[in-house]
């Protein structure tokens, strides 16, 4: 299970390598909303790398872990890593971490170095940046009979009535607490035990 968009070289080249050597039976995965970076982007690096893969609701995600015992974790990049391991990441990956703790499945973090900002004591220093409401209110995409016939006309769609209010923030903050390990390209960090963050400075320092 993943959330968002995030590339090769984290979360979804763990998903890679996982399917590389036969160990991934297959991925389901989120739209990730408001932007759909998973069902435009994630959708399309899956199909392109023939990964067996199912396209979720955001919000199905707590019914399908219920339905679903076999899945083992959900993987999930990090736009910032705090020194104590709190993650920023895409809006909706908090509620993926309460979500996998309630239901006892791993909740990993695939992260570059480049992200883990040492200067950030925590996840409380990150400040989080609120968006148009119109990224929510309006949806954009695709003519349906364009993209069949080979076309790609951009259209725009109002999803919600004029002069609907929303709140619109990109990022949302995952307490290290909640999460199983952060996976960086210097190998996988845990906490010790009985602990509730990481020591990502030691990490760094190749610890």
């Amino acid at each position: 299970m993943r959330n968002c968009f995030t590339g090769y070289g984290t979360a979804l080249g763990i998903v890679r390598s996982l399917h590389a050597q036969g160990s991934l039976d297959r991925v389901y995965f989120t739209e990730t909303r408001p932007y759909n970076q998973g069902a435009r982007l994630t959708a399309y690096e899956l199909l392109t790398e023939e990964i067996p893969a199912h396209l979720v609701c955001d919000s199905a995600v707590s019914a399908l872990l219920r339905s679903d015992p076999m899945i083992r974790a959900i993987v999930v990049g990090a736009d910032r890593v705090a020194a104590n391991g709190d993650t920023a990441n895409k809006i909706g990956t908090y509620q993926l971490a309460i979500t996998a703790r309630y239901h006892g499945c791993q909740f990993i973090v695939a992260a570059p170095t480049t992200s883990v900002d040492l200067h950030t004591k925590s996840g409380a220093d990150i400040v989080i940046e609120e968006r148009d409401e119109a990224e929510i209110l309006v949806q954009t995409g695709f003519e349906r009979q364009g993209v069949l016939e080979g076309r790609l006309e951009r259209v725009e769609v109002q999803v919600a009535p004029v002069g609907t209010r929303a709140w619109n923030p990109s990022f949302d903050i995952t307490p290290a607490e909640l999460i199983s390990a952060i996976v960086t390209e210097r190998g996988v960090v845990v906490k010790q035990p009985g602990g509730s963050e990481f020591d990502m400075a030691g990490h760094m320092r190749g610890e």
